[in-house]
Order: structure tokens, then sequence, then C-alpha cells
């Protein structure tokens, strides 16, 4: 077939972009997703082997495109399939996601999937925030379209814009690593404003951290760790080593103490944060006045303490351990004799790539700041433009450098000493500020100290060191909050289908609700029964969804989501505890999305069973075949439902010693085997069974309280009373 003439200029039009927060469709594994609809219009006809160049420009703008797999299954798959031909839209997925990497992005997954419009495509990729996946699709588009016409292309300012976004947007570096900590477990979490508050775990179960902070972290032990006077008086009368000092009010009095408590001192604001304003090793009447005119306006008082020679360290406990320990050291140039000293910081401290103002960087850029001209001062220079001899080594900084893994080698009086003073001040996560010169040995051999108790301690340090082994602190924290055996989980049903979905959620929030649960439930229709708890209906099931699993009253969930909101969203959990499918009319299409043959209808209403994880259990309706057939996908058990005992699918599952609720006989039974259990007469049921509408939501709702562990006595009394819908 002969090749169509090529174009002056290809376009690619991006036509929209849907965000799939929860497990939908595309896949369970890596959620949320963002769906977009690519016109790649004149490139239908010009796939990647058609353009000279397009696969090696693209490999040279991003070498990580070695890794992507693709279907071929091996390394550098992708790049085999630029050579033999592919088209824009799935390179657009392929750049998209690699352009994330780029800034930082876990590994994702991604589809491009051809539409009935010629030359139109569905693309979709995992995102972590949809924003920045917005923008990586845009990016995605112009650098392809650049490739394709062997323009240049700015890939590193590209990268560096979705680092700024995910900056700006997503969750910082200490609240990530406690979140992937609860990933681990497959404790769910959810992120509650645009910072970093985080809900881990649901409803009830539910704890709440910001940062290194929880909501077990008490604001009398945070306003006490803010007085450093008041903590220090408070270790000292427990028995915590800690530096003689006292508050002071004026640079005089200043002196005074310093004379008092025996030179050198320390001079540093009473309730001041991040080091600023802190002095040390001080010993001159003109030093202590000149830190104090600083000090002052750093806090509300200052504190004057007696000088401990040696390292500053930083200790996190968690709980009443402690879990990590960095070391700090001293910052300090070397003069060549021709650089000042401002430059020389530039030079040998500030190049350091570990050092930084962004969050993911262990080590801050080094200014010459009050502190740091003082420092220098009492060497003999005068300010920062001063030239030091070659050879000649000049102290810049001697605290605000804590980033050297040092937690294998705390002694243990030393941490226990640490887990003390946490405990005096009353934080479950602190940071303790260490002087010792040897954290290997007590303080009683070192003359050692504790000179802070920190609230909301800094991570980064113990997550990302400068030196030394990472330490798991997200981990710590977790296993803090949710010990062994605690999931942070509630029950959960989540309900979808065709048909009778409504009336099924609200039975099973019923038997829920007379456990007796107090049970959220989201819902098509209203519900006023008592001891249920609704979220506001003007929002969409998603949102419904997470109010009802944020609420700290709600010990059980029942979630209807229909398959039009499976299609758009997906489900607002990550997994439940039963998966209930009442049937699939093949009828109710959706032609808008192109999803109108039955194996489509298939694939979004799976979702509800691929969130069954191996301990949860999916209930099916049996006289579905599409539906039954689903049975293959669940990691975990299946319950059948029917109107038919002898079911044919019924007889198999009960054959192999499966579960299925049944209308037997004129009765409603629970099978298990051979065994049975009658529930009650089919005719005592409101409404009438086994041919009214409401006979498969009965059997569903009696299923899914079986699945969760509920007698034929508590079932019973929800089902027997009508619920109207």
């Amino acid at each position: 077939m002969e090749q169509p003439d090529r174009p002056t200029r290809f376009d690619i039009r991006i036509l929209g972009m849907r965000h799939l927060p929860g497990p939908n469709m595309w896949t369970v594994e890596y959620h949320p997703v963002l769906e977009a609809v690519v016109d790649i219009g004149a490139l239908e006809d010009f796939p990647s082997d058609t353009i000279p160049g397009l696969p090696e420009r693209l490999g040279a703008w991003l070498p990580g495109l070695i890794e992507h797999r693709c279907s071929v299954g091996e390394r550098g798959g992708f790049l085999q399939r630029l050579h033999r031909g592919t088209w824009p839209a799935h390179i657009m997925e392929h750049v998209s996601l690699e352009l994330q990497s780029m800034a930082g992005f876990e590994g994702g997954f991604g589809r491009a999937r051809e539409l009935s419009r010629r030359g139109v495509y569905r693309v979709a990729i995992s995102v972590q925030h949809e924003s920045v996946g917005r923008r990586a699709m845009e990016a995605a588009r112009d650098l392809v379209l650049a490739a394709i016409h062997d323009e240049p292309f700015d890939v590193a300012a590209a990268v560096e814009d979705l680092r700024d976004m995910a900056d700006a947007r997503c969750l910082g570096p200490s609240t990530s690593h406690i979140v992937a900590a609860a990933k681990a477990r497959r404790i769910p979490f959810m992120r509650l404003n645009n910072g970093n508050l985080v809900q881990i775990g649901h409803g009830a179960a539910q704890r709440r951290i910001w940062t290194a902070e929880t909501d077990g972290t008490s604001a009398i032990a945070e306003g006490i760790s803010r007085d450093k006077q008041l903590t220090r008086q408070l270790l000292s009368a427990c028995g915590v080593s800690v530096p003689r000092g006292r508050q002071v009010d004026s640079a005089a009095e200043a002196w005074e103490a310093a004379e008092d408590l025996g030179l050198p001192v320390v001079i540093k604001p009473l309730d001041g944060n991040h080091g600023r304003g802190v002095f040390t090793n001080l010993s001159t009447r003109e030093e202590i006045e000149a830190a104090y005119a600083v000090a002052v306006h750093e806090g509300s008082g200052v504190l004057v303490e007696r000088f401990i020679d040696g390292l500053e360290h930083r200790l996190l406990v968690v709980g009443d351990r402690l879990v990590a320990a960095a070391r700090g050291d001293i910052a300090s140039v070397t003069g060549d004799g021709r650089s000042s000293i401002a430059q020389l910081i530039e030079s040998q401290i500030n190049s350091d790539p570990r050092r930084g103002s962004g969050e993911d960087q262990p080590l801050n850029f080094i200014r010459l700041d009050s502190a740091a001209r003082l420092e220098i001062a009492r060497q003999g220079y005068e300010s920062g433009d001063a030239v030091p001899a070659a050879g000649a080594e000049v102290v810049i900084q001697r605290n605000g450098n804590v980033a050297i893994d040092c937690t294998a080698s705390v002694h243990p009086a030393v941490a226990a000493q640490a887990c003390l003073a946490a405990r005096v001040v009353g934080l479950d996560i602190a940071g303790i500020d260490i002087v010792s010169a040897d954290i290997s040995r007590p303080f009683s051999q070192t003359g050692g100290a504790i000179v802070e108790v920190n609230a909301g301690p800094g991570l980064l340090m113990h997550i990302k060191p400068a030196e030394g082994t990472p330490q798991p602190v997200g981990s710590a924290i977790i296993g803090h909050l949710f010990p062994e055996g605690a999931s942070g989980r509630i029950p959960l049903v989540g309900v979808s289908g065709s048909h009778g979905t409504a009336l099924t959620a609200q039975l099973i929030a019923r038997i829920l609700s007379l456990h007796p649960w107090r049970t959220g439930l989201v819902c098509a229709a209203p519900t006023d029964a008592a001891g249920i708890i609704t979220p506001p209906r003007r929002e969409s099931v998603f949102e419904q969804g997470r109010k009802v699993l944020m609420n700290p009253a709600v010990e059980a969930a029942v979630i209807e989501t229909p398959m039009r909101e499976l299609l758009e969203e997906g489900t607002c959990y990550d997994i439940c505890s039963v998966g209930v499918v009442t049937g699939l009319d093949t009828a109710e299409t959706f032609p808008d999305r192109e999803m109108e043959a039955p194996e489509q209808l298939h694939t979004i209403l799976r979702t509800q069973v691929d969130v069954v994880p191996k301990w949860g259990v999916a209930v099916l309706n049996a006289e579905d075949e599409i539906v039954a057939g689903m049975a293959e996908l669940s990691e975990g058990e299946v319950v059948f439902f029917s109107r038919d005992a002898a079911h044919p699918v019924v007889a198999a599952h009960l054959a192999t010693g499966g579960r299925a609720v049944v209308l037997c006989g004129g009765e409603l039974q629970l099978k298990r085997g051979a065994a049975s259990e009658v529930l009650c007469d089919a005719a005592d049921l409101p409404g009438g069974c086994p041919d009214t509408p409401g006979c498969r939501a009965h059997l569903a709702a009696v299923a899914a309280a079986w699945a969760l562990g509920f007698d034929c006595e508590r079932i019973r009394a929800a089902v027997l009373h009508p619920v109207t819908v």
C-alpha cells in the first residue's frame, strides 16, 4: 500500500483529560490514573519507523526509556517498538511516564487504546498527583512533536517544571516516607489538605499524622518542648543530664549569668527553632552581648547555658524506643590565599549536591548569617570579604549540619536518657538534641547532655543521610500507630452492578448497624434508618465515600458504586472486606465512553471483584453468567447467591465445599458444601420472593452479612424488617 504524502507539519491534540482517583478498570495495582483522549491526526499514517531519526532522538533525550519493557517484556522493549513502528499516542504514554520518573516519581503503569474515530486514542497513565500528571501529558505531547519535527526540546526544563509542581503540591519527603510504610503494610491512607495532614486508616480505626506529629502528640507536650527553660527544668528534675543554665532579660544579665555558670557558654532563644539565633562556645563579654542582641529577636526570651564540648547529635525517639540517630559536623573552609571567605563557602561547602533549600536535601546551604559572622570574627576576620591565608582553616558553623547516620553507635545508656527525655516532656515522637564528644559512651564518661527536646522533628536526616545508612523511621512511626495485628481498617462492603444495588446496600447497612456498628452508607437512594451515617448526596460517589471513611465515628461502611462511577472515578477505597456484584445488564452501555460490548462492560464491573483481597469475600450472582465468571478473578473466597438452589454454578461450587445463599423449597438457606441452615421462609421476606425485584437484593445482602461472619439470628433480625427505597 502506497504511503500518503507527508504533510508539512504534524499536530497532536489532547481532546480531554479525566482523573480516576481510585482503583479502576485500567489497573488496581497502580492508582490513581489519568486518562487522556488524544488525536494524532495525519500521524495515523506515519508510525515511528517512517520518521527518520525519531527513535534515536527520543532515546538520546530520555535515556531512561531503555528501562521500559513495553509489551515486548524485556529491557529495551519500548525502543524496539519504536524502531519497528508504533504510533504517537503510545509514545506519549511512555514519554509522560518517563518525565514523571525523571522528576522523582515512582515508575508506573500505562496503556494506549485506539478508539472508533480514526487517529483518536485513549491514553491512560498512573499519576501520584492529578495536576502533575496533566502537565506531564502536555509536556509529552510537546516533546514527541519536537522529536518528530527534529526541533530542539528542553527536557531539563520540563523535568524541573514537574519537580517544582511536585514540591508545591505533593506530600513532603518525610510524610511520603511514612505513607510508604503504611502502604507496605496495606494500611489505607488519604490526604486531608493540600499540605502534609494525612489520615492513615479508615473511620474509627484511623490515626492522623502531620509530618512527624501524630494525633497522639499532646498540645501540652508540644508547648513544653517550645519552652527550652521549662524543658531543661523538667528534665533536670527527673534525672536527665542537661547543661546548667538560666533565662535572662538583658545583655548585662546574660554576661552575669555566664560568669555564674562558668565560661564558655551558649546563647539561644527561649523558644526558637531550626538553630536560628543559637551561638555556642562564647567566652568574652563582647561575644555574649552581641549574641544576645541577635537571639532576643528570634524568640520570646533568651537562655544562657553552660557550653558542652562535643559534636551535635539528633536522636529520634518513637513511642518508647530510639529508632535513629544522626551526628553533625563542623562546617569549615580552607583558605587558598586568593578567595574570600564568602567565595570559599560557595566553592567548598554549598557546591556539595547534598546541600540545598529543598525538602529532599539532607544539608542546608551555609549562609553568612549573624551567628556565622560572629564565628569568623572570633577567628580574627572582619567580614566574609576577608581572604584567609593558604591552608588556613576557618570555622563557619558549629551546629546545624546534623546528617551523618550514627544509629548503630549510640550507647544504650544514652538511648535510655533520650527515651526518658521524650517521656518527661510527654511527646510520642521526639527529636532529642544531644551534645557529646562520643555518642558510643555514656554521659558520665563524656560530660555530654541533652540540650533540646523537639516536637515534630525532621526525618530527612534519617531517611536520606548525607553519610551512612538510611533508617526505616517511617516503618517505626507506622508500627507505633498501628501495632502488629492492627490494620487500620473497618469492615467495608462494596456493592456494584446494573440493578438492585441501592436496596442491597441499604439492607447490608441495616444488618451491620444492628451488630451494632455505627455504619456509614453511600447509596443512590436516601435512607433515614437509625444508626446509619450518610454523607451529603450532592457530591460524587467517590467524595461521599471519602467522607464516610474520614468520619471517626464510622465503625463499618457500605458503599454502592454504580457502573458509571466505576468507569469515571473508580472505587473510593483500595480494598474491601466484601465485594458484591448484583448483576450485569448488557443493555446498560456507555456509548459516550465507547464502552458498549459485553466484554468492555465486564472490564468495568470486574473492578469490584479486583479490590477483594485474599482475606476478603466476593459475593456474586450465580444466575448471571458474566458475573458468575468473575469468581476466577477473586483473590478471596467466593459466596454465590441464587434463587435456584439447583443452579449448575451453585451446585458445582457447593460440591467443592464452597458457600452459597439460595432459595430452596420456599426457604432462604445458607449452604456450605452439603450442610445448610434455614434463615427464614421466603414468603416472610418484605416484598415477597422469589419473583419481585427485591429478591436478589435480599439474597445478596444475606450473603454479604454471612461473609462478614454474622450468624443467622442477627441476619434474620435485619432482613425481616422492610427497607423502603
